[in-house]
């Protein structure tokens, strides 16, 4: 976290054909995310255009209202709801004092407190030096401006002010450390994939409720908070089924629109435990008003990872706030549910249950008594609707699903 607390914030936005509701939701979403940089809004400017200003983003007109709302109001930060061009920050930085960063540092501010894992911390600063590469020419003054605060976590004021040549130098190492990294995991997954797990990473819109229920399936740990980005670091644990299986459940990262493109790119890692997933669980804050939106911005950037083949349960989050005029858009299977209902969780868990049994093969086998460490086997590797104890044959009559390509068939089929 930074030492410097609740730093006093402008936030400036530019309407360019949105409608209004949707421009507003964005200015509130640049709201929270600086609230969880530890920064405190203390006004907003906004400006309808048909195009942003090429050199200052807003209007002359504007610049001078800000100026004069600088004056008023000395804040620490004036933060853009845009991704600014370099020389819009110099231009901008003229006319201001404080110091001028845009939506995309902002990000990537945040996720640079949020890493807790070495992965994590080298992604962050990877992403945050290809963002501020291109940016370094000319950026004496606002460069000179960085003393420390939102906007300048993860590399530091030295690194930002080193040389091209040392930078990128230092984008080669950590591109290095992370390819090592994915090797890792690449083995990693081809080992869970030779034992058949069946994996199910929750994804969906940052703050929907992930975390929430990623511990309350797992029984796990993750943290758990109302902020943008609260996880960061993808963690995986085993989910217990009602009818006893075991699947692989992982906690990701959030989504959001306008995603830096260096974010996706640098966590391309965490993206891969999505990619190699059996089923999809989209979470969807049922309590936001821009619900709709926010799920289909999802389901783009689904779409542009090419996850949207991935089977899919969509899972409407926050039932007992459910926004006035909500009506479900998922045309894919889906659940509505409270994280503080007693009986949701059952209900959850089942719904994931149905989709997995619809990826597995039905089977009949029947098992000696005797052959206790078989039985067990397939209650490990299968899912069994049906056991009946046969007297006459002092067996096990079992009726269970199992999946296509397991290992398991082969016992199976040995005595079905």
């Amino acid at each position: 976290m930074s030492s410097v607390l609740n730093e006093k914030v402008i936030i400036v936005g530019v309407n360019i054909g949105l409608d209004e509701e949707r421009f507003l939701y964005s200015l509130s979403e640049l709201s929270s995310l600086t609230n969880t940089a530890n920064g405190t809004v203390v006004a907003t400017v906004t400006q309808n255009r048909h195009r942003v200003d090429t050199a200052t983003y807003i209007g002359k007109g504007k610049v001078e209202e800000l100026v004069i709302l600088e004056e008023e109001l000395e804040p620490d930060l004036i933060i853009f709801n845009d991704e600014l061009t370099p020389s819009q920050v110099r231009n901008i930085s003229t006319f201001v004092k404080a110091k001028v960063i845009d939506r995309t540092q902002l990000i990537l501010d945040i996720f640079a407190q949020r890493a807790r894992s070495k992965e994590g911390k080298l992604q962050v600063e990877l992403a945050q030096l290809q963002y501020l590469l291109p940016r370094l020419g000319g950026q004496g003054l606002v460069l000179s401006r960085l003393g420390g605060g939102i906007g300048t976590r993860g590399p530091g004021e030295t690194k930002l002010e080193s040389d091209r040549r040392h930078i990128r130098r230092r984008i080669d190492d950590i591109k290095a450390q992370l390819s090592s990294v994915v090797k890792h995991r690449e083995r990693y997954r081809a080992r869970r994939k030779k034992i058949m797990s069946f994996r199910s990473p929750i994804v969906g819109y940052t703050n929907a409720g992930k975390s929430t229920w990623f511990n309350i399936l797992s029984s796990a740990e993750s943290f758990e908070e109302n902020l943008l980005f609260a996880t960061l670091d993808p963690m995986s644990r085993n989910m217990s089924l009602p009818l006893g299986y075991q699947c692989i459940l992982t906690d990701t990262v959030g989504f959001i629109q306008d995603l830096p493109t260096t974010l996706i790119a640098s966590f391309r890692s965490t993206l891969e435990e999505v990619k190699g997933a059996d089923l999809l669980v989209h979470i969807v804050d049922s309590s936001n008003t821009e619900f709709a939106h926010l799920e289909r911005t999802v389901l783009d950037l689904l779409e542009e990872l090419e996850m949207n083949t991935i089977p899919l349960l969509t899972v409407y989050n926050k039932s007992d706030q459910t926004a006035e005029g909500f009506i479900p858009i998922a045309s894919n299977d889906h659940i509505h549910v409270s994280a503080k209902s007693d009986q949701d969780p059952i209900i959850f868990k089942e719904a994931i249950q149905t989709q997995v049994l619809k990826q597995m093969d039905r089977y009949t086998a029947l098992i000696p008594s005797k052959d206790g460490d078989i039985l067990a086997y397939l209650k490990a590797e299968t899912i069994i609707k049906a056991m009946e104890y046969q007297e006459e044959s002092n067996s096990y009559q079992l009726i269970g699903y199992c999946l296509k390509d397991h290992p398991v068939n082969g016992v199976i089929k040995k005595y079905s």
